[in-house]
Parts: structure tokens; C-alpha cells; sequence
């Protein structure tokens, strides 16, 4: 089956609305995600046996067409063995919508697809492991893709398969006008808990957007280089490629200022009865209190969290809204979290903190809203360690220098300010159609195109999922990749 194109003149976008749900329909939601989590859970049992049975039957000496038969690893797969199983291991099956079930089996299919794909060579990034079991602490959610998903006219409320209408705590005007305009269309909906127990629902939506640009796009710089902060004061720091700087937003540090508070709160839990005993090193039933103190601490991650999303936000709405041409750097934050162990937790807490990949993440769609230009630098392009006056590149900088200077013509600048200036001269010197200094191929702007494949069937041996994920010409968030020189 076929990747869905979506149409030409419209792209994807979803829609988040908090929801008050009454203590019923809560239960209902925690029944929908238990339901997914037994369903993968059950069919991983069931995958990890078929496995383990035709390893035992090689180790014997038997024939491929004479070991056991395999599973298929596609959602149809698990699904039709789920089917055949969920009297025996739930008997509560239908209390629930069968899109709970299958939520749980697609993300099953999913981590197998990646797994055996990992295993083979075929899939970029670090290595993936094999799945594994889901706790009753996992993230609830629950997806939903058939059955009766619509806005209510009353605009305060939502309808979902077999969950009914449940009241929403803001208005989803802004989507039921469009849907009643005929200009955006749900495909999915998605049922989800945060940590801090308030239950969400985003609507999964393809709309019309015409390439109508608002007035105040453009009323910035032609081409900009944003610079991301980590161990400074600032999350972003914007300068033109004549090296002017015109903004600088601070970083909100919202994990770091938080810290004092929730290290009193879980101070104050491990003087309460918790769920475990460590004298007894048995589980045993925890108190109201500590419930209660952990859903304090859940309360303060979470506005952490809602903090630096709203920083995020607004500062690269402002850039996609002002500016034509948007040049960011491609860091590899896993990378720089993976080594160092504990002389690096404060390092990894900062890069935590200021969730990096998420501003070039939001900027890769906000830019084809606006119809402005997103250009992402090769990832190792030394915009930190070149000159920005006279081109030098230096051997060595570490995170503790924040000002730079060069030995070659003795310039002195902030080291934010320096490779924001050295990223917008790289955007300076490509257009949209140009070719690549390196060869990379042509410099994509909104226009990128992206290429899909139709799913292949494969044996247990092998892989299949429901949702194949190929993309060529460009990388997962659509965004142009420009190996660039020094800049002179």
C-alpha cells in the first residue's frame, strides 16, 4: 500500500486541544491505553516465541521449509493473529474501540520495521534495539484513524469512536472554521496524557494554505544566520551576513530554574511511603501523600515544559514571519549527550534544557506556512570556529570560550554573534536553484520534492511495517542540507 501524497496546495498540520473530561470518560481513556498496551505487549510475547522457536529448530540441524511457520510482521499480520488471541488473553475486548488495538499493534510494527532494518544496514542513525514490553507507566495514548472523529459545531467539544463527545478547556474555533469552509480535512486524531495528568486530543489535519504571504513577512532581513545557545544566556542569536546583529532571545532555562522546587518535592517523597520498600525490597501499596507529592512533581515538569515551548514558539514564528531566507546549523544532540557520563551532566542538562532539534524542527514547517526559506549548513561546517572577518579557521574551541578571537587579524566578537554571521553568509551564497559548492544537489526551499515507496512484504526473517518512511533528496524534515566552505 502506498504512502498518502497529500494533495498539491495543502499540507499537513495538526490541531492540540487540552480537554475536561469527566472522572467516566477518564477511566474510558486509561482502558482505551491499557487496551493497546496488552495488545502489543501480547503479540511481542507472541513474535519473541516464533523466534526463539526457529533459532532452537536450527540449532537442531532442521531445514528452513521445516522449521516453525513464520509471523508477519505487518500491522494486517499482527492484527489478524491479535484477533485470533484477544478472547483467550482479553476477554474485555470489546469494551473498547478496536482503534485502541490497533495502536498498539502499529507501533509494534513500527519498532520491528526499524529493528530489522537497523540490524541489516538499512536504516541511518544509531542502532535499534529489538522491542520491548510496555509498563502501566508508559505514556498513555491512543490513536484513532476510522470511526466517527469530528469538531462539534458548538466548538467546545469533541467527538471520538466509542468515547462520545467530551468537552475541550479552549475553543477549537480555529479548526472548525476551516473544516466548515471545506479547507482542511481530520484524518486521524490521537488521545494522549501528559505528565501532569491533563489528557489531550490532536487532530491530525491536511489544509489548505494558499501561498499568500502575510504582510509582515519580509519586513525583516533577506537572508539571516540563526545561531543556537547552549552554555550562554541565549537561545538564539540572528545576524545578517553583513554582521549585524538583530536579535538575540534569551534562553528560559525553565528545567534549571525549577530544580530547587522539584528537588524539595522529591526530598519530601522519599520521606513518605512509596511504592517500594527498600528494607523489605518488596512492592507494596503507596499513600495518598506520596501520590499526591508526585503528582506535584509531575506538575512541575510539565509547566517546565510548557515554558520552553511557548519561548520556542514565538521566536521562530517572529523568524519565519520576517525573514526570506532562514539559515540554521545541523547539530547532532544525541551525539553530543551520548559520552561524557557524570563530567557531563551539566552540559546534558543544558542541552536538554534548551531542546535544539525542536527549533529546526518548527522552523522546517513554520517557513512553508509563511512562505519564507529554510537552508540547513552541513553538519560539519565550522561556523563556530571560522573567522568571520578574514575566513581563519581555528583548531580548536571549546564550549568555555564564549568570546572569540581570532589570531589571524586579531578580531574579538561574541562566539554566537561570530557563527550566526558565518551562517547567513552561507545562505548569502546560495540561492534557490543553484548547485552546491560539494555537490549535494540542487539548494531546496519549500519546494523540496520527496519521494515514497510502496511497501514490500516480508517473512518473520525479514521486515514490514504498516507506514514505510523513505524520503530522498532530502532529509527527514524536508530542509535543503548545504555543505559549505569557511566563510570569507
Amino acid at each position: 500500500m502506498a504512502r498518502f501524497e497529500i494533495p498539491r496546495g495543502w499540507t499537513a498540520q495538526a490541531y492540540t486541544f487540552a480537554l475536561d473530561p469527566t472522572p467516566a470518560q477518564v477511566r474510558a481513556f486509561r482502558s482505551h491505553a491499557g487496551g493497546a498496551r496488552t495488545a502489543h505487549n501480547t503479540m511481542l510475547a507472541v513474535v519473541k516465541a516464533v523466534l526463539d522457536q526457529r533459532a532452537a529448530e536450527r540449532s537442531y540441524g532442521l531445514a528452513e521449509e521445516e522449521l516453525t511457520p513464520s509471523l508477519s510482521w505487518s500491522l494486517a499480520g499482527l492484527r489478524k493473529e491479535w484477533n485470533a488471541r484477544k478472547g483467550e488473553v482479553a476477554p474485555w475486548w470489546a469494551e473498547n474501540s478496536k482503534e485502541a488495538y490497533s495502536t498498539g499493534l502499529d507501533s509494534l510494527a513500527r519498532g520491528l520495521d526499524a529493528w530489522s532494518k537497523s540490524r541489516a544496514g538499512e536504516r541511518a542513525g544509531k542502532t535499534v534495539g529489538f522491542p520491548r514490553f510496555k509498563t502501566a507507566r508508559a505514556r498513555r495514548s491512543v490513536r484513532f484513524t476510522t470511526g466517527t472523529i469530528r469538531v462539534e459545531v458548538d466548538r467546545h467539544h469533541v467527538t471520538l469512536p466509542r468515547l462520545g463527545a467530551m468537552k475541550t478547556h479552549e475553543s477549537t474555533r480555529k479548526l472548525a472554521r476551516r473544516v466548515q469552509a471545506g479547507t482542511a480535512r481530520i484524518l486521524s486524531a490521537t488521545l494522549s496524557e501528559d505528565t501532569a495528568g491533563r489528557w489531550h486530543v490532536a487532530f491530525q489535519t491536511i489544509v489548505q494554505r494558499t501561498p499568500a504571504v502575510p504582510g509582515n513577512v519580509g519586513s525583516g532581513e533577506p537572508v539571516v544566520g540563526v545561531d543556537v545557545g547552549v552554555k550562554a544566556d541565549s537561545l538564539l542569536v540572528v545576524a545578517t551576513p553583513d554582521g549585524r546583529e538583530i536579535n538575540r532571545v534569551p534562553a528560559p532555562k525553565s528545567y534549571v530554574r525549577t530544580h530547587d522546587r522539584r528537588r524539595a518535592l522529591q526530598r519530601r517523597a522519599a520521606r513518605q511511603q512509596g511504592p517500594y520498600d527498600v528494607s523489605t525490597k518488596t512492592r507494596r501499596a503507596a499513600s495518598k501523600r506520596w501520590l499526591r507529592t508526585q503528582a506535584r512533581i509531575n506538575k512541575t515538569h510539565a509547566h517546565a515544559a510548557a515554558v520552553r515551548s511557548d519561548v520556542r514558539h514565538k521566536a521562530t514564528t517572529a523568524l519565519a514571519q520576517q525573514n526570506q531566507v532562514i539559515v540554521v546549523e545541523t547539530l547532532n544532540v544525541s551525539g553530543m549527550r551520548s559520552k561524557g557520563g557524570v563530567h557531563k551532566c551539566g552540559l546534558n542538562r543544558a542541552l536538554a534544557d534548551a531542546a535544539l532539534a525542536e527549533i529546526r524542527r518548527m522552523l522546517a514547517y513554520k517557513t512553508k506556512w509563511y512562505g519564507s526559506h529554510l537552508v540547513a549548513a552541513d553538519r560539519c561546517y565550522p561556523s563556530s570556529k571560522t573567522c568571520s572577518g578574514c575566513g581563519s579557521v581555528k583548531a580548536k574551541l571549546t564550549l568555555a570560550d564564549r568570546v572569540y578571537a581570532c589570531e589571524a587579524c586579531g578580531l574579538i566578537i561574541d562566539r554566537d554573534h561570530n557563527a550566526a554571521i558565518n551562517l547567513a553568509r552561507l545562505g548569502e551564497t546560495h540561492t534557490l536553484g543553484e548547485q552546491s559548492p560539494a555537490g549535494s544537489g540542487l539548494v531546496a526551499g519549500r519546494g523540496a520534492m520527496q519521494e515514497t515507496a510502496t511497501t514490500s512484504v516480508v517473512n518473520a526473517a525479514g521486515s514490514e511495517t504498516s507506514t514505510p518512511h523513505n524520503t530522498a533528496g532530502v532529509d527527514q524534515t524536508g530542509t535543503a542540507v548545504l555543505q559549505g566552505t569557511a566563510a570569507r
